[in-house]
């Protein structure tokens, strides 16, 4: 018995050894900072799926755009999908989804999708709610938006953006690949 317990309480030791080993080697890794060598832009769409399902309503949009969280409420609640009923396959939807959250800012080292998740508060589900987003938007008068019939709304991104689709929203800088 006695044996039984030394050997028990010498793996314990290991265990809790091999657990703050991987904990610290977790924090080293989240200790990179992001930015130092990001890609510009945003990662442009690459899930047909994704492009069809929802590129058929609306600009299909980076997932670099959102932070995970926002993707998994947009994804879970289409049911009221900005007041429509949203349906899509069980089978596309999981493969929706799983694009959406593994390409979400913060999850992928592009500049544009770094600075969109800079300064969340709460759960945003329109790109136009966040701090970047609206920083980078703030001399633009929304009566030159919504009152542009070709325009209408800051979420039709490609009414300004012509690169929208690439992953491209500033053309001032070159944003080449």
């Amino acid at each position: 018995m006695k044996h039984a317990m030394a050997a028990a309480s010498g793996a314990i030791l290991v265990i809790t050894a091999g657990l703050s080993a991987t904990a610290l080697a977790d924090e080293e890794a989240f200790s990179v900072p992001w930015g130092s060598n990001s890609k510009p832009g945003v990662a442009p769409v690459t899930d047909e799926s994704y492009r069809q399902e929802c590129g058929s309503c609306h600009m299909a949009y980076p997932p670099g755009l959102l932070p995970p969280h926002s993707w998994e409420r947009l994804m879970t609640t289409l049911g009221d999908h900005f007041g429509e009923n949203v349906k899509i396959p069980k089978a596309h939807w999981k493969t929706i989804i799983n694009y959406l959250l593994n390409g979400a800012a913060g999850r992928v080292d592009y500049q544009v999708s770094n600075q969109m998740i800079r300064n969340i508060k709460g759960i945003p589900v329109r790109i136009s709610e966040l701090p970047y987003f609206r920083h980078r938007h703030q001399d633009i008068p929304e009566q030159h938006v919504s009152g542009n019939p070709e325009i209408r709304s800051f979420s039709n991104c490609t009414a300004c953006h012509a690169q929208a689709e690439k992953g491209r929203f500033d053309e001032g800088r070159n944003m080449s690949d």
